[in-house]
């Protein structure tokens, strides 16, 4: 069998770098090689038959409505401000001055500031929370409120047909790295009680969970930067198989702290442009360099249409379907061939019953990377074989990417696209990739009537992850 080609595009971090043959290793060699063994086993990947695509639900007890949206962004917690900045093209990535950043070699991203969780959390536990679970909270609470859930009306509800599933990538990071620097500067002895439950990653479906008495399906997914949408598309589920009537799902995160954007540093995944940091997250821009990070938390409630029209709730938008796929190949780079992504959008038309034809917007993951953002074009130009008519945007390019809370953003985003009838656009798009021939919507907002629109999220590991959101027609 031949040895691997040097020809081939490794990559450290997420940069690009040239690949190179390895005869043997030792201890203490600084060198990566696959489980399999210095030697190339090809793997022929093959794509699932063609199908035709199942007609829409039409069951209401199936159907997944849309009936509240609630958000915590570095755009405040108001979805209309949230979506009017977007419009406006504004970059909401400063330098960060939460913690001392100057020696960092990354100092900015997407920090949120002035956030108050005043009329959500009382004021002893706001002080003891870490923010992840304060964001998640306040969003969770906000989207109950949109929805016409508040206290009293829940108390009048089947709380255990209620359930809430909203996931993480990290969880609890500042309340980790705290516990983690008492017991190393001051012994176990000082390690706070609250130090494991304000870490582990299930808490905010758990805390909103107690605070509203909601008895349903309760826990958290953590698949990196594509939990939000994993929850969505789990939470759907447990509508369509009658485990539920209502989901309150979505995503949280609270990294931009030492540890966070240390870590992240460490991966070589973020963009190093101290000097304009509104101009550092430019997906599909050939003079990207990397991620921003940021962080927020958006909130869905999903609802059976029957629940929905019982009780008298106005629907936003349709949740049609979604789907998870894995690209079982690396780490943090993507595949080459796309397949893991490609496979995934088609899975989610053919679960929302719709053809590729029908849809007319991509929110994209698009994350700024050298690798990931053409990946993801190459996928998009697969499934969808004419692309004329399809306007593709990067919510991550004003406010950054907000990990495990990206596709509850985005997922709004989506739904705000269709519910105004305009498109955001995708700034700091200078000097296009010339391979990239969809309409990336670039600097400046575009009106769209927006048909079906799929959202993409794909997080470290290979998770890829795809939802698809429709206007409601009765």
């Amino acid at each position: 069998m031949a040895t691997c080609s040097a020809g081939l595009i490794r990559y450290n971090g997420l940069r690009p770098i040239e690949a190179k043959q390895v005869g043997s290793f030792g201890v203490g060699s600084n060198v990566s090689v696959s489980a399999s063994g210095s030697k190339c086993r090809k793997i022929k990947a093959m794509a699932s038959p063609t199908v035709s695509a199942p007609k829409r639900e039409t069951d209401p007890k199936k159907r997944v409505v849309i009936t509240g949206m609630g958000l915590v962004s570095v755009f405040g917690t108001d979805t209309d401000t949230f979506y009017n900045k977007l419009l406006e093209g504004q970059s909401g990535i400063t330098l960060i001055d939460r913690f001392e950043a100057s020696e960092f070699s990354v100092r900015f991203g997407g920090q949120i500031r002035d956030f108050s969780s005043k009329g959500y959390i009382d004021g002893k536990s706001d002080r003891r929370l870490d923010d992840c679970w304060r964001y998640c909270l306040v969003a969770g609470k906000r989207a109950l409120e949109d929805a016409n859930l508040g206290p009293a009306v829940l108390e009048t509800m089947d709380k255990m047909k209620i359930g809430a599933l909203i996931g993480t990538g990290m969880g609890g990071v500042t309340a980790f790295s705290s516990g983690v620097e008492s017991l190393v500067q001051k012994g176990y002895k000082k390690i706070s009680p609250f130090f494991i439950p304000y870490s582990i990653t299930n808490m905010g479906s758990a805390l909103l969970a107690i605070d509203t008495g909601l008895m349903g399906p309760n826990y958290s997914i953590s698949t990196a930067c594509a939990t939000a949408n994993y929850c969505f598309h789990s939470a759907a589920n447990h509508i369509r198989r009658g485990e539920a009537d209502i989901m309150i799902a979505g995503g949280t995160e609270a990294a931009i702290n030492p540890t966070g954007v240390g870590g992240f540093i460490a991966c070589r995944a973020l963009s190093q442009r101290n000097d304009e940091p509104h101009r550092a997250s430019r997906p599909w821009d050939k003079n990207r360099d990397g991620f921003v990070m940021g962080e927020g938390s958006g909130v869905l409630v999903m609802e059976s249409l029957e629940s929905a029209t019982k009780r008298g709730a106005t629907v936003i938008a349709e949740y049609l379907g979604g789907a998870v796929t894995c690209d079982a190949h690396h780490m943090t780079d993507p595949r080459k061939d796309g397949l893991g992504v490609s496979t995934c959008i088609t899975k989610s038309l053919e679960d929302a019953g719709v053809s590729p034809e029908e849809v007319n917007y991509v929110n994209a993951h698009a994350t700024s990377t050298l690798a990931g953002d053409l990946a993801e074009f190459n996928a998009i130009k697969k499934v969808f074989k004419d692309t004329s008519e399809i306007k593709m945007n990067g919510t991550k390019s004003m406010i950054g990417h907000c990990l495990g809370a990206a596709g509850g953003l985005e997922a709004i985003a989506t739904i705000k696209a269709i519910t105004t009838g305009w498109l955001h656009p995708t700034i700091n798009q200078d000097d296009l990739e010339p391979s990239v021939t969809i309409d990336t919507v670039p600097n400046v907002k575009k009106q769209h009537e927006v048909n079906v629109g799929i959202s993409n999220s794909f997080g470290f590991g290979g998770h890829n992850s795809v939802v698809v959101f429709a206007p409601f027609k009765p």
